[in-house]
């Protein structure tokens, strides 16, 4: 009796287990718990359509098929959407139904959470139907402007196909490099595909960088992401963003001559192709070779961020658009995105842009991209053209995610994992029949800071997570999507990826005597980064918070008494960035030692100096040197504001760590 009561207790308790409600990520359309679990064990037959069979036993790390009563099936069935699915999981076996490869996939995917749940190899028996809500769901990776491995570029796709995104938006072109091999083309790759880094006068030269993926490997990642229901849709820049196309064929640009080294700056630059005959032919050349390699219906072709200025001072430009009939220079990238867009349609294909393109008129057919926040898309839904959410600032994965000096280098802004779950897809003011034209959301990993791939993948997860749980489900409460999400990252940790735990984190507060960059606050926020050091070329270098338009700091609230001094690590980074007019406003005071120094002031940035730091000691330093001087007496609680005298930008300045002395 007494052994029957325990049995009949720990059966109780197993039957509790089983009944909890699976963490799956991200959350499906309807979900009903049955009795009862499927025990998957080694011998566990899969079987049925290799689209998902294949997959899951790739998950699981075990071979198709098998033999057994209990099995693991996949069956393809007419009336299931496209990404479609149904899991079916009994004590008896496992069916996963679905009319496409992509819903037999997402279905191993959601098999495989089950089975990697919180009592790993115990499926709850569960009924689940399941479909996404928006068709696009999407991220954006940089590779232009640091270059990633063909096998950290397969990894990527992997975490974001076990999240059932299944857009790769893949930014091969860019000013600072040219990513994809073009056979008719070959100095693309062997010229505009290098850049040597800057660095600050007197710094060691950084390596070379740079890369490019072969023919044979973009139709190997193309296959891979395929098999995973993700497609691949390439992006060739234009008409700006084109100097690293310039420098290997120079007769592509306005003749004027791209400066030594510009290529390792960053930033909006002047440089573009100057749309002549020859030029068109070369971007449908280039065009046509990607089209080989990149079977998506869609192509992007970019269309932002292009300065006219070389335009405006060509004669051959200005009789061109006269000859047009068109009305200036805006109008004349309309007319070369509508004349690539009709290149692209007559080959079966369809133009994505960036919503620049609404500044012209809109190709036929064409996707806006919206990244200057939601007015872009909500833009092109009115005018009845379809649209994408792709907001800056929140879903430009290069911010930081959190506020520690743990985070790595970026844009100084915060987007937290919590912001970008609460982005809406559709924007207000949308009416019902306007808002089908929101085809869904993406998130962009810009890598102008994220120089490797282990911070790749630190700023793109979990926010990435967050962008599929709202394409999929629609969204869901933060602390829904965090108790989901535990188990998630846990899942794919074997999967190779090491996530930011900026969400999970308490950041430390700063401190009453000490803090580093990132416990100061920039003076004006004008372009606030986490920039790294330039030296030493190898190892850990520092990580500085500093507005590149106006380096200055401030702490506020320090406590002064008693401090006697103060000590400032200071490092100096090149003024790389092409932001044109902006550089001539960047103002300082005037230095009054020939290397300059810092200035410490209370109750303002015009306040009292109550400590000079000269920086001749720092200047033949190319990493991080402490300057130390005395402070004014100043008794109690003050602002202090930290700036430093110079004659111009190049080098900035920038502040690792401050210290008060007692």
């Amino acid at each position: 009796m007494f052994r029957r009561s325990i049995f009949l207790a720990a059966l109780l308790l197993t039957t509790a287990a089983q009944a909890a409600e699976p963490k799956l990520m991200p959350a499906p359309r309807s979900l009903r718990m049955l009795d009862g679990a499927f025990h998957l064990t080694p011998g566990t037959p899969i079987l049925g359509d290799k689209a998902g069979a294949a997959r899951l036993a790739e998950l699981l790390g075990r071979p198709v098929g098998g033999k057994g009563d209990r099995t693991i099936r996949f069956v393809r069935a007419p009336g299931y959407a496209a990404e479609a699915y149904a899991v079916r999981a009994t004590p008896e076996g496992v069916i996963v139904t679905a009319s496409s490869d992509a819903g037999l996939f997402y279905g191993a995917v959601t098999v495989w959470q089950l089975a990697t749940g919180e009592t790993p190899g115990v499926m709850p028996a569960v009924e689940i139907e399941d479909a996404p809500r928006f068709a696009w769901r999407g991220m954006m990776l940089d590779s232009a402007r640091h270059f990633q491995s063909p096998a950290f570029i397969k990894r990527f796709i992997n975490w974001m196909a076990v999240n059932k995104l299944n857009r790769f938006h893949w930014h091969l072109v860019d000013d600072q490099g040219w990513r994809l091999q073009i056979r008719k083309y070959p100095r693309l790759t062997k010229v505009g595909a290098w850049r040597r880094p800057a660095t600050a006068k007197g710094a060691p030269p950084l390596p070379r960088t740079g890369g490019f993926y072969t023919q044979e490997e973009v139709r190997d990642i193309v296959a891979y992401a395929a098999a995973r229901g993700i497609t691949v849709v390439p992006e060739i820049e234009l008409p700006g963003h084109a100097t690293s196309a310039i420098r290997a064929y120079p007769k592509l640009g306005m003749g004027v001559p791209v400066a030594p080294g510009a290529e390792a700056d960053w930033g909006v630059f002047p440089w573009l192709y100057n749309v002549d005959d020859s030029a068109i032919r070369f971007l449908e050349d280039v065009l046509t070779e990607t089209m080989a390699l990149f079977p998506s219906r869609e192509i992007h072709l970019g269309g932002d961020e292009a300065t006219k200025e070389q335009w405006r001072t060509s004669p051959a430009i200005q009789a061109k658009i006269k000859a047009l009939g068109l009305k200036d220079e805006n109008a004349l990238q309309g007319w070369v995105v509508a004349k690539l867009g009709r290149f692209l349609a007559d080959h079966g294909r369809r133009l994505v842009g960036w919503d620049e393109i609404l500044e012209a008129d809109v190709p036929h057919g064409a996707i806006v991209m919206s990244w200057r926040r939601a007015e872009g898309a909500l833009k092109a839904a009115q005018a009845g053209h379809d649209a994408i959410m792709a907001a800056s600032p929140t879903l430009y994965f290069d911010h930081r995610q959190g506020g520690s000096a743990a985070e790595p280098p970026g844009r100084g802004a915060v987007e937290t994992l919590a912001d970008v779950l609460a982005v809406k897809p559709v924007p207000d003011g949308l009416a019902s029949e306007q808002s089908r034209h929101i085809l869904g959301i993406q998130g962009q990993v810009w890598t102008e800071h994220v120089r490797t791939e282990p911070r790749v993948a630190w700023m793109a997860f979990p926010r990435a997570i967050a962008v599929a749980e709202t394409g999929w489900s629609g969204g869901s409460s933060y602390d829904d999507f965090l108790g989901r999400l535990r188990p998630q990252l846990a899942r794919m940790a074997p999967l190779g990826l090491k996530a930011a735990d900026s969400a999970f984190r308490t950041d430390p507060r700063p401190g009453d005597i000490a803090r580093d960059s990132t416990g100061l606050e920039t003076c004006s926020s004008k372009v606030d980064l986490y920039l790294e050091d330039d030296a030493p070329a190898s190892g850990d270098r520092a990580k500085f918070l500093i507005d590149i338009l106006d380096p200055c700091w401030r702490w506020k609230g320090a406590k002064l008494d008693g401090v006697k001094a103060i000590e400032i690590a200071v490092g100096q980074v090149p003024f790389n960035f092409q932001v044109g007019k902006d550089r001539d406003a960047i103002r300082f005071r005037r230095p009054r030692t020939p290397a300059g120094e810092f200035e410490v002031r209370t109750d303002g940035c015009d306040g009292k100096v109550i400590a000079t730091l000269p920086l001749a000691s720092a200047t033949n330093n190319p990493a991080v040197t402490v300057l130390r001087a005395p402070v004014t007496a100043t008794a109690g609680t003050h602002d202090l504001c930290f700036a430093y005298t110079a004659t111009g930008p190049d080098p900035l300045w920038a502040i690792d760590r401050v210290r008060l002395v007692k």
